[in-house]
Formats: C-alpha cells, sequence, structure tokens
C-alpha cells in the first residue's frame, strides 16, 4: 500500500489535476492576493478564493498573507474538484483538521486535537457535535480558523473556528448585473441522488442596488453503510442592497431539514484481530427474553441489577456471557451498528440581518441581528433516545474607524462594539438506567429483540432520565485595534468583557448531576495580542498569543446544573494560545505558504457525565500552494501534534471487556464502566483518538479552452497516522492513507464531473470519540463514486 501511495503521491505531484492553477506569467488577469491558506485570485479553472481583504479572523479586512493566524478558506468550487461534501473531507485541504467519529455523522470539525466551533457569517451556531451533518453545499465559502474567534464574534474556546459564508447576491466585482443560475443532478454508488438548484437576481429599485442569491438542494440515497440513507433538504436565501448616502444592508437566512442522520458506533465487540483481519466474535444472550413479544426490551425483562454494568470488574457471570451462536466470522465494513428502529429528525433555521453605514472613508457603524434554532429527535437502538429544543438570538453594533500619526508613519484601524446573546434549551437524554450494552448486538446477525431497548418514543412507561432545562445570556464589550508602523511592522490587539447569568436544572427521573435549579453570574476578559514583521525574500514572521473564556456547554448549547452549583465556576472555562511562525510568497507570489508552531491549553468535556477535562496540545502545521502554470498547481497541507489530556479525568466512561480482564465472549453480553476514568489512567494520558500527523498532497490540472470544451482534474493523497483508543493496552488502528481524485468535462453552460472517493478501496477506521471511544471503531467508506450533471445560465 505505502509505494502505491507514494507513486500516486509523485503522480499528484508532477502533473494531475487542477484546484488552484494559476499562471505566473498571466498575473494581471489571474493572480491577486495570496497566502498559506488562501489563494485569493480570479481563477475560473478551480474556484479560488476571494480577491479582497477578509474580516474573518480579526474582524477587519486585511490580506491573510499579513494575518498573524493559521487560516484555511475553500470555495465552492473548490470542494467540488477536491470531492469534499462533509466537513470531515476539509483534512484535505487545512492541516490540523482531523475529526474522530461522533458516531458517524460529521457535525463539528476536530482542530488541534479538540472540537471546534460552528459559525455562520461570524455568529456562532447552536452546538453540534454528532447531531446533523453540517451542510456546506450551500456555502460560497468555508473558512477554518486555528485558534480563537476575534473579539467581535464572542467569547469561544482557543481550538478554533469553522465559519459558513453562504452564496450572496454579489458577484465577482461587486452587486450582480444581470441574473445567473444553475442546475445540477448528481448521481452514484449505493443509489446516490442529489440535486441543486440555484439564482442570483440584479434587484435595483432607482437609486437602491443590490442582488438577491436562492440556493436549494434536496438528497434522497442510500450509504456505503448498509441501513442508512441519508435525506435532506436545504434552502437559503440571500441578499444584499446598497441604499445610497453611505446606507447598505443584508438580510438572509437557511432552513435546513433532515431525516437520514443516523447515528451509528461502527464496529463493536472490538478486538486487534478484528482490525487487523475483520475477524469478528459472534454469540448472542440466551437469557434475555422478550417476554411480551413486543420487539424490544423494557428495564423489568432485563431483571434489573443482574444486567447493569460492572463497576468492580468481577470475572463474567450469566448476565455477562455469550451463550449461542459462539463463534467467528468475517465481517464487511459496509455492515455497521444499525437497525430499522433508529431514527434521526433535526430542523434548523437560522437568520440574519445587518444594516450599515459609512460615515466616511475611514469610519463606519453596523447593526447585525443573528438567530438560530435546532430541534432534533433521534434513537439509536442500543437503548439512547434524546430530543434537543435549542434557540439563540444575538445583536451586535460595531463602530469602525481609523487614527493616523507621525504623517502617517503609524496607522491604527480600529473598531469598538457590544454585543448581547440570549439562549433558551432543553436537552432530553436516557441512557436507559445503565443498561445499555453496546456488545451484546452480534452484527453479523443484526437487531433482535433482546438487544433493542425501548425509549419514551415507544413506551409512554419510559421516562427521559435526564431533561436539563437551560437559560443563559452574555452581554459584552470588545475591541480590536491594527497598527501599522511604517511598511514593516504590524501590531494587533484586542480584546473584550462579557457578564454571563446562567440558570439551569435538570428535571430528568433518573438525573446524575446536582438537583434542584442552580444559577451563577460572573463577568469574564478575554484578550488577544499579535505582532508580524515583512521581512525580505518574501518571508513575514509573526507571534500570537491568546487568552480566552467561554461556556462550557452540552450538545444542545445547555449548561449542566452541576457545573453551574460548582464552587469553582466549572461552567466557565479558561484557555490559551501561544502561535509563532512564519508565511512567505515567493516566485512572484506563484508559490505561498506558512508554517507555524503552536502551544494551547483548554478543556474539553468527557464522558456521560459531561465533565470538563484539560487538555494541552502542541503541534506544527505546514501549509503550501504552488500555482505551477497556467494548468498545473499542488497543495499540501500537513501537521504534526500531540493531544495531552490533564489527569484526572473523572468522567464516567464504559470500557472494554480486556480492560476488565475478562475474555471478549464472556463479557459482551454485559457492559462495563468505570465512575471516573482516573481509576485506570490517574494521570495525564495522550488523547491518542487524533493521530500524531496527518498529512495531504494534491495535484491540479486545466487544460486550455478549445472548440470542442475544456477538461479539469485532481488527484490527491491523505495519510494519516495510526491511532487508538485511550484505555491501557487499546486496540490500535493502523495508519493508511485515502486516494481521492476527479475529472470535470465542461462545454459552454454544461458540466459533467466523475469524482472518485477512496480510489484504491483502502480499508482503514476511525476511533469513535466520546462515550464509547473504546468499544467501538467506524470503518472508513470504501470506494464511492459519482456523477455531477451542471447547466449554468
Amino acid at each position: 500500500m505505502s509505494r502505491r501511495l507514494v507513486l500516486l503521491a509523485n503522480v499528484a505531484a508532477l502533473g494531475a489535476l487542477g484546484a488552484f492553477a494559476v499562471s505566473a506569467a498571466h498575473a494581471d488577469d489571474q493572480l491577486a492576493e495570496v497566502d498559506a491558506v488562501v489563494v485569493v485570485a480570479r481563477d475560473r479553472n478551480a474556484g479560488l478564493l476571494e480577491k479582497q481583504p477578509n474580516d474573518t479572523v480579526f474582524g477587519l479586512d486585511k490580506p491573510l498573507i499579513e494575518t498573524p493566524r493559521s487560516a484555511s478558506f475553500v470555495s465552492d468550487l473548490t470542494l467540488q474538484r477536491y470531492g469534499i461534501e462533509t466537513i470531515d473531507g476539509l483534512t484535505a485541504v487545512s492541516p490540523g483538521t482531523y475529526t474522530a467519529s461522533f458516531y458517524g455523522v460529521p457535525g463539528a470539525l476536530n482542530i488541534r486535537g479538540t472540537l471546534a466551533e460552528n459559525y455562520f457569517r461570524g455568529f456562532k451556531r447552536i452546538e453540534n457535535r454528532g447531531t446533523y451533518s453540517t451542510p456546506i453545499g450551500a456555502a460560497d465559502q468555508i473558512q477554518i480558523v486555528r485558534g480563537p474567534p476575534t473579539p467581535i464574534y464572542g467569547s469561544g474556546k482557543v481550538g478554533g473556528m469553522l465559519n459558513f459564508i453562504p452564496k450572496s447576491g454579489k458577484g465577482e466585482g461587486g452587486y450582480l448585473t444581470e441574473p445567473e443560475g444553475e442546475l445540477t443532478a448528481t448521481f452514484g454508488s449505493y443509489n446516490r441522488k442529489n440535486a441543486t438548484a440555484q439564482i442570483g437576481l440584479p434587484a435595483n429599485f432607482g437609486n437602491v442596488v443590490g442582488g438577491v442569491h436562492v440556493y436549494g438542494e434536496v438528497e434522497d440515497s442510500h450509504s456505503y453503510y448498509r441501513g442508512i440513507y441519508p435525506r435532506r433538504q436545504t434552502l437559503q436565501v440571500s441578499s444584499d442592497f446598497d441604499l445610497g448616502n453611505g446606507w447598505s444592508t443584508a438580510l438572509g437566512g437557511m432552513v435546513y431539514r433532515s431525516k437520514g442522520d443516523v447515528q451509528t458506533a461502527g464496529w463493536n465487540r472490538l478486538t486487534q484481530d478484528l482490525i487487523d483481519s475483520r475477524t469478528y466474535v459472534t454469540g448472542g444472550d440466551a437469557s434475555l427474553v422478550d417476554a411480551d413479544g413486543n420487539g424490544r426490551l423494557t428495564p423489568n425483562e432485563i431483571g434489573g441489577a443482574l444486567y447493569l454494568p460492572y463497576y468492580g470488574f468481577p470475572s463474567t457471570d450469566a448476565a455477562h456471557t455469550l451463550d449461542t451462536g459462539v463463534g467467528a466470522t468475517k465481517l464487511s465494513p459496509r455492515t455497521v451498528y444499525i437497525s430499522a428502529s433508529d431514527f434521526s429528525k433535526t430542523a434548523t433555521n437560522t437568520l440574519y440581518f445587518d444594516i450599515a453605514r459609512k460615515l466616511s472613508p475611514d469610519s463606519a457603524i453596523k447593526l447585525q441581528l443573528f438567530y438560530d434554532d435546532l430541534e432534533n429527535k433521534r434513537f439509536v437502538s442500543y437503548g439512547y433516545p434524546a430530543r434537543f429544543d435549542s434557540k439563540v438570538w444575538e445583536a451586535r453594533a460595531t463602530y469602525e474607524f481609523a487614527n493616523r500619526f507621525l504623517d502617517d508613519a503609524v496607522v491604527a484601524r480600529s473598531f469598538v462594539g457590544a454585543s448581547y446573546r440570549s439562549f433558551k434549551g432543553r436537552r432530553r437524554e436516557s441512557y436507559n438506567s445503565g443498561l445499555i450494552a453496546l456488545d451484546r448486538r452480534d452484527l453479523s446477525v443484526g437487531q433482535t429483540a433482546t438487544d433493542l431497548i425501548g425509549s419514551p418514543f415507544t413506551d409512554p412507561s419510559m421516562t427521559w432520565e435526564n431533561d436539563n432545562h437551560t437559560k443563559w445570556t452574555q452581554a459584552g464589550i470588545f475591541f480590536t485595534t491594527d497598527i501599522k508602523v511604517g511598511e514593516k511592522l504590524n501590531l494587533m490587539l484586542g480584546g473584550r468583557y462579557d457578564d454571563y447569568d446562567v440558570t439551569s436544572e435538570d428535571t430528568g427521573s433518573l438525573s446524575f448531576t446536582t438537583p434542584g435549579v442552580q444559577s451563577d453570574a460572573k463577568g469574564k476578559g478575554t484578550y488577544t495580542a499579535s505582532v508580524t514583521y515583512k521581512a525580505p525574500f518574501g518571508l513575514m514572521p509573526y507571534v500570537s498569543y491568546a487568552k480566552a473564556s467561554a461556556l462550557e456547554m452540552s450538545q444542545a448549547g445547555d449548561v449542566n446544573p452541576g457545573l453551574v452549583a460548582d464552587a469553582g465556576d466549572a461552567w466557565l472555562s479558561d484557555s490559551d494560545l501561544a502561535e509563532a511562525g512564519v508565511k512567505f510568497q515567493w516566485l512572484k507570489g506563484a508559490l505561498i505558504g506558512s508554517l507555524a508552531g503552536y502551544r494551547q491549553n483548554r478543556t474539553q468535556l468527557m464522558g456521560i457525565n459531561g465533565d470538563p477535562a484539560g487538555t494541552r496540545s502542541k503541534g506544527v502545521e505546514l501549509e503550501v500552494r504552488w500555482l505551477a502554470s497556467q494548468h498545473f498547481s499542488f497543495t499540501f497541507s500537513g501537521n504534526t501534534q500531540r493531544t495531552t489530556v490533564k489527569g484526572p479525568d473523572t468522567s464516567f466512561q464504559y470500557v472494554p471487556t480486556y480492560t476488565a480482564g475478562v475474555p471478549g465472549a464472556q463479557g459482551y453480553g454485559g457492559s462495563y464502566v468505570v465512575w471516573s476514568f482516573a481509576s485506570i489512567r490517574p494521570g495525564d494520558y495522550d488523547y491518542t483518538l487524533i493521530p500524531k500527523s496527518v498529512v495531504s498532497l494534491y495535484g491540479a490540472y486545466a487544460s486550455d479552452q478549445h472548440d470542442w470544451g475544456k477538461l479539469y482534474g485532481t488527484l490527491g493523497v491523505t495519510h494519516v497516522t495510526k491511532t487508538s483508543g485511550t484505555v491501557p493496552g487499546a486496540v490500535v488502528y493502523p495508519a493508511y492513507g485515502v486516494v481521492n481524485g476527479s475529472l470535470a468535462y465542461e462545454q459552454g453552460p454544461y458540466t459533467a464531473t466523475l469524482n472518485v472517493d477512496n480510489l484504491l478501496d483502502e480499508l482503514y477506521f476511525t476511533p469513535v470519540a466520546d462515550t464509547y471511544a473504546n468499544l467501538a471503531a467506524l470503518p472508513g467508506k470504501g470506494r464511492e463514486w459519482r456523477i455531477t450533471l451542471a447547466r449554468r445560465f
């Protein structure tokens, strides 16, 4: 396998295929500003990003090549050329973004070893770790920032953020001047079916000039994994208007519906032999009986304490032993933990409104409003039902201005502002009194009545064990200033101060947190400081430091009452980042790159009880873009990192049978847990669910325009080093490489694109994040293909 990957990497590096191809010799037509993560160019061959400076990283317009922070931006066409359909695929274009499986649902990125946060036009969305697949088809651009959010965006942890920029009513040169649109139809392996339609219209009313963009997407597909059928619908509307006299406005929103983002743990009954040779231990537990014949187990049928998880690790008993059909078989990677009873239904609604006025060439005011809600109902057949209902709204006012000193030798561009954010949410979950036993089901047989546990959705007698009601508000003031000294030195300073007010109560029938209404309030400050210097030879070294604070939120955006009741204010965490690097641009801007090293400290919620555990991450990231010619280009992103969980990790965790010293067939009928993970990992430990290194190399090609049309293509490989569980002696998932490619043919307004993912049909595994990290792993998807037919007008 390694020789094939090296060969393909060399092929990619020597001449295949193209997403960022721009000729240095044709700079007047195609090349504008570039940096190590963003190629700012007018490249219609591959949809390279924007020409103008961007305000995502620090809140002030600034070319990213001059921005003292690591960031990666990806356009919609680049997503298509690279075959990126979910946020997990962003590993190919952004270093440090490998994400462990959150039950097979790509909801949030893992950046620099810990979970990042999702934003929409600079506003934080409700938490989405694995509730639904974050839609990216409606994006004009995906922006990945490694580090804390800018102070204008609110408080947040330093790990990183993903910012979604919707398609808009603006074109390359400003507002649309004529209608434009596109229709696409996609079909492919495993009954893949997807269709999109979008249209952009100029909207001029007297002195008012603007544009409106509408995007719709429908998907009704099967999946590589048997039994999972994603069905999703997206509708997005955005509009931008110049109202005259310096006034402008923007408003729009996105509606998303999904019924197919069913969670799966992947493979259970983990052994090293299963990972290495697909040899799976079969068998069932005949001591369990569905007495009432309703096709599932209820707590009274399980027998109470006999089947509860073991805490003291006895050798075994009848309740934990497989006693029928015990043997071995080969398991297909398409066969995962799923049943016809599993479901997940999600509805989100996102709205935004901006009104701004340019007061002078150096000053402006802006008022922004944002709203986001989430409703999700889900059931996972090993016995985990959940229902989330959350809403958040935010108002933000900003004043931007500039100051000039010493005959413009020193220029400071700054903004000050205030924001208010209000959240109300309810998180209902059940863990069936600890009766969940992930290893009980024999995947080679599939669902049976004695490994399916009921839920409040199907059995009125079963209640929600956790029912957390949370309200919180956050009122803050913020500032950022960008000080340019001469032509070489640049200093950026920013900060904010927030007042938090939190009230939370869990009224569940078996809540494992502090009872009663818990309230607390506190103020907290955050700040960031960075400096960059334009050195000779196209080098721009920089250093950056940030200290941040953020709420410790659960899956529905709520806050655990136990954290609110904690005397140490565990509901409000601290984090810090130190980063140093150098950005470079050579060959007249045709070769650009960034090398960064970082050290960060932050928390992450762990286990069923959601205890915050401290983490420490260190790493180095390299990203390079080489615009070799008008036809060829190459991209590289790679990192090496180490994330450590700071002990003691007191989270409640399920552990595998071998940790309890029990042979698999004698323990797979039940489960084993530890009240505190520190009992088996007493000190710091490596967070081995994240690989130490991920490297992606892609090559790109675009032909000349001919009478018969034009060809595009991409070929790339992503190599991931080994991962493993976190218990002592954990199962190890070997290193692997995945090759992806695409070929597109364009003739006039028509385009046909073929994408092939995992071209060599490599078998690999992604560890499961969260509670069952040591009990399950998700087999990677095998070879998949799809053809997209598009018509522009």
